[in-house]
């Protein structure tokens, strides 16, 4: 063996290779620290903005990634690595995993649509898919919902960013629609009466926008009367029912008897 030619081919390639590797060495030294500092001060810009506290932690996990990728891919175009069989591969995995996890990709890109416009909110009172209840969590993936009857409902978030949603918090009161029917021979201004004062005898009912009471249909046999009454969202049930109960009672202490009543 021919040390000198050896050693020469050795030199020629440090030479050429070495520059390559010692700058390559450095860009990665001085990526890491780069990547610290961004990461500390992309860490303290979403502490100060008003993200939902699920969406932090992946939107830091992402930009870490996206910024090691990067410094990956700098070194090896110093060290002058061909990137086409690599981007090939990337590629490739790229489709095959958008073909296999479509599905998932599409409520992960709902669960960050969600997280970031705020339909709704951890708390907020909702109509989604048919069901009624209470937003418990918003995760990336589904959303968990509680109904009144005390059902845990797990949505896909794909179902709550293509579909209607009613979010019936955001106002921070509903009206309350309350339909009671009389015959002719019972007097309008009395059944008016009757209600007024019911309403004015709690103090769950907002007092504007004013209640109001009137005549919404005339039938054959009867009419109808139409009550709407302004209430906080949260407890709109219990109320509605508490009510409907009370206006029963008021109704047959004076004497006035609902279709159906003996």
């Amino acid at each position: 063996m021919n040390w000198n030619k050896l050693y020469d081919k050795i030199y020629d390639w440090m030479l050429v290779v070495g520059p390559r590797i010692l700058l390559a060495i450095a860009l990665l030294f001085i990526g890491t620290w780069l990547m610290r500092i961004l990461k500390r001060w992309f860490t303290n810009f979403l502490e100060h903005r008003n993200l939902e506290p699920s969406l932090r932690p992946f939107l830091l996990g992402t930009v870490s990634i996206l910024l090691q990728i990067l410094l990956i891919l700098a070194v090896m175009q110093v060290l002058g690595i061909e990137m086409t069989i690599f981007a090939a591969l990337v590629g490739a995995f790229g489709v095959a995993a958008g073909l296999a996890l479509s599905g998932t990709l599409q409520n992960f890109t709902s669960g960050i649509l969600i997280l970031f416009l705020k339909p709704f909110r951890v708390g907020d009172n909702i109509i989604a898919q048919s069901h009624e209840g209470t937003v418990t969590a918003i995760q990336l993936f589904y959303t968990t919902v509680l109904t009144f009857d005390n059902r845990t409902v797990i949505v896909p978030n794909s179902k709550l960013s293509n579909e209607i949603i009613i979010n019936l918090s955001r106002e921070g009161k509903r009206r309350m629609d309350i339909d009671l029917k009389f015959n002719y021979g019972v007097p309008f201004e009395e059944v008016k009466a009757i209600i007024q004062k019911a309403i004015a005898d709690s103090d769950d009912f907002l007092k504007q926008p004013p209640s109001r009471i009137g005549v919404e249909t005339m039938e054959p046999d009867g009419y109808r009367v139409k009550t709407n009454i302004w209430v906080s969202t949260h407890g709109f049930n219990d109320l509605k029912l508490a009510f409907q109960e009370k206006l029963m009672k008021a109704f047959k202490q004076s004497g006035i008897k609902l279709p159906g009543m003996q």
